[in-house]
């Protein structure tokens, strides 16, 4: 007797696992894939690490350059005068960035100015790894062919140690931004750093991902 009944408990504890583990592949096959890797960091690892070391001759493949991080910068002096105005510019650099923006503050007093230390006067997003790669992708391809009468990237916004700096007139270039919602139109800085100290290299590295350079403007990358 005692037997059957351990057998019948046995019965019921494998149906339970059973059970157990229909559910657990039902919540495998219904889970969220993965997000898909950026586009523009395949296309660097598989063809422009080569080219660059073709370029410039370099046999050590940690000597090719490559992008560091983007920093998104917005300084805005109304802020002095209009503080609810920074919060609309914190949600948009959210929304383009796909990052919370950290406010900066004012590092020293300028009574001419009105400007006292410690005060609120724009916001910053540094950008790396995946989102890096994204936000990339859709300034060159996107956000770029919708400025008016683009023209190219001037050349000389270089410092001298293989950074780059970018002026960006209008936020709205972003197709993510409602115009209509828009409280004020305003500019944007956005530096890209490599690892790189020299111009050339990062010259090199920012033409063959896509960035148009003025003169050398060509057709982005349409697939990988």
């Amino acid at each position: 007797m005692a037997t059957k009944q351990k057998q019948e408990t046995k019965k019921g504890g494998e149906s339970k696992g059973g059970a157990k583990q229909q559910v657990s592949r039902r919540e495998h096959k219904n889970s969220a894939s993965p997000a898909p890797a950026p586009r523009l960091r395949g296309y660097y690892e598989t063809k422009v690490r080569e080219r660059l070391m073709g370029e410039f001759g370099l046999a050590n493949v940690h000597e090719i350059p490559r992008l560091a991080k983007i920093v998104v910068n917005v300084g805005l002096g109304e802020a002095l005068k209009q503080p609810k105005l920074l919060d609309s510019i914190v949600t948009e650099l959210e929304v383009i960035t796909g990052q919370r923006p950290v406010r900066t503050k004012a590092k020293k007093s300028i009574a001419n100015f009105g400007l006292r230390e410690g005060q609120e006067i724009g916001a910053s997003v540094t950008l790396r790894g995946a989102r890096m790669w994204e936000f990339l992708d859709r300034l060159f391809n996107v956000a770029m062919p919708r400025i008016r009468d683009f023209r190219g990237i001037n050349t000389r916004a270089f410092d001298g140690r293989g950074n780059f700096s970018l002026g960006l007139k209008e936020q709205v270039i972003f197709p993510e931004i409602d115009y209509d919602q828009v409280e004020q139109v305003h500019g944007m800085d956005v530096t890209f750093v490599t690892t790189t100290n020299r111009d050339d290299h990062a010259f090199a590295l920012l033409r063959e991902l896509g960035m148009p350079f003025r003169g050398e403007i060509k057709p982005v990358i349409v697939s990988i």
